[in-house]
């Protein structure tokens, strides 16, 4: 299967977050988001904004750095968003209910290095660049499902 991209430059973090909010739209259960980018690149504000998009109710969204995953309930499925950075090994990942999750809702992870093989072949990969200069960001997707080609697109237009 090939891999696929696209690329986005955003230059503040608004415009990260109405990026997020336009991709999140098209989530749907069984959607992975792997997100990579080094400390401060960007992904939890990006998960935040999206997550809060989908909410029937405002509420906080906090990382989820310490307690690893936080669940959210959607009206159609269940949004989990996880922050792997302090995993030690990928069993942890069975252990957090996350391979059962993969199937039945929709997953932001953050450090999904972490994942090893366990990642799902068909999530889309968002990576953050470092800041470049003050709030400037480059944003890529890359994907192999066909299922992205378009959503990104539209997020993206």
């Amino acid at each position: 299967m090939s891999t696929n991209s696209a690329a986005f430059t955003s230059t503040s973090p608004d415009e990260t977050a109405q990026l997020a909010i336009r991709l999140g739209a098209s989530l749907r259960a069984g959607d992975t988001l792997l997100m990579e980018g080094g400390i401060g690149a960007g992904k939890s504000h990006f998960a935040r904004a999206l997550i809060q998009s989908r909410l029937a109710e405002p509420e906080d969204v906090p990382s989820p750095t310490f307690t690893l995953v936080q669940v959210y309930d959607l009206p159609q499925c269940e949004l989990w968003h996880a922050d792997l950075y302090r995993l030690s090994d990928p069993d942890q990942v069975v252990e957090l209910g996350l391979l059962d999750a993969f199937e039945t809702a929709i997953c932001i992870i953050e450090w999904p290095d972490r994942l090893d093989d366990l990642a799902p072949a068909d999530a889309l990969i968002v990576r953050l660049g470092d800041p470049e200069k003050s709030d400037t960001r480059n944003i890529t997707f890359e994907w192999q499902d066909p299922r992205w080609a378009k959503r990104v697109g539209a997020a993206l237009a």
